[in-house]
C-alpha cells in the first residue's frame, strides 16, 4: 500500500509539474499561442493522469490489460462520436500552430470574405464587411484555400480602362502614370506600369498597375478609379459604350 500510496504521490507531481513546463515552454515560443499550450499542456497531462493509475493499480494485482482494453474501447467510441468536433479541434489547433491568420486580418475562405475576430479551438468567428457575424467549423476553414489579404505589407492594384480606338493610347498611357505619381500613397518601388491589355469589341483596354500599402489599398483603389475617369473626361479620351456594327446587304 505505502508503494501503491509513493507512486500516486510522486506520478501527480510529476505530472503537474511537466504539464506546467510544457505549458511555459510552448507559451515562450511565439510560433504557438496560449490557446494551444493549454490544450497541450493539458493532453500530458491527463495521459500521466492514466499512466499512474493504471500503475497504482497494478500495485494492488489489478490485471490492468483488461482495463486498458477497455479505456481503448471507451476511447474509440468516444472519438466515433465526436468525430466531427474532434476535426475542429485538430484543424483549430493547426490553424493557431501554421497561422495562416490571425485576428484583425481580412481572409477569403471559400464564398466568405471577412474579418477575423477571434480563433478557439472548435470555430473562428468572422465579422463580414456588410456586418455580419459568421462563426465557422474550424475543420471548415482548414480544408479550403485561403487567402489572406493582410499577411504581406504591400498589395498590387490593378485598373483597366477601355478607351475608343480613335483616341491615342500614348496619351491614355501617360495620363494614368501621371495619376499614379501624384498619389503620394501609391510606391515608387515597384514603379507603376501602363500598358495596352486587352483589343476588345468596343474598345482598348489600356492597363495600370500600381502598388501600395495593404492598409491603403481599397483606399487607392477607388480614387485611382474615379480619377482616371475624370482625366480621360477632361483631355477629351473617350470610353466608349459597347457597340456593335452591322452591315447590311441588298438582295441579289
Amino acid at each position: 500500500i505505502a508503494g501503491a500510496f509513493a507512486v500516486l504521490v510522486i506520478g501527480l507531481l510529476l505530472a503537474g509539474f511537466l504539464s506546467r513546463w510544457v505549458e511555459r515552454s510552448l507559451t515562450r515560443s511565439p510560433r504557438f499561442e496560449p490557446t494551444v499550450a493549454i490544450f497541450l499542456s493539458n493532453i500530458v497531462k491527463y495521459a500521466l493522469w492514466a499512466l499512474v493509475l493504471v500503475t497504482v493499480l497494478s500495485q494492488f494485482g489489478v490485471e490492468t490489460t483488461s482495463i486498458l482494453a477497455a479505456l481503448g474501447g471507451m476511447a474509440l467510441a468516444i472519438g466515433l462520436a465526436l468525430q466531427g468536433t474532434l476535426s475542429n479541434v485538430a484543424s483549430g489547433v493547426m490553424i493557431l500552430v501554421q497561422k495562416p491568420f490571425r485576428v484583425g486580418e481580412a481572409i477569403q475562405a471559400g464564398s466568405i470574405t471577412a474579418v477575423v475576430q477571434n480563433i478557439g479551438l472548435f470555430t473562428t468567428e468572422l465579422k463580414q464587411f456588410d456586418g455580419l457575424f459568421v462563426m465557422v467549423p474550424n475543420s471548415e476553414l482548414w480544408n479550403k484555400p485561403i487567402v489572406n489579404f493582410h499577411r504581406h505589407p504591400i498589395r498590387r492594384f490593378e485598373l483597366v480602362v477601355g478607351i475608343g480606338y480613335g483616341d491615342s493610347m500614348e496619351q491614355a498611357r501617360e495620363e494614368l502614370l501621371a495619376l499614379a505619381s501624384a498619389d503620394e500613397r501609391v510606391l515608387a518601388d515597384p514603379e507603376p506600369v501602363a500598358f495596352v491589355n486587352s483589343l476588345d469589341d468596343s474598345s482598348v483596354g489600356i492597363g495600370l498597375r500600381v502598388w501600395c500599402n495593404t492598409g491603403d489599398f481599397v483606399a487607392v483603389s477607388w480614387d485611382l478609379t474615379e480619377k482616371a475617369k475624370a482625366r480621360f473626361d477632361a483631355v477629351g479620351i473617350s470610353i466608349p459604350f459597347p457597340q456593335r456594327e452591322v452591315t447590311q446587304k441588298a438582295a441579289a
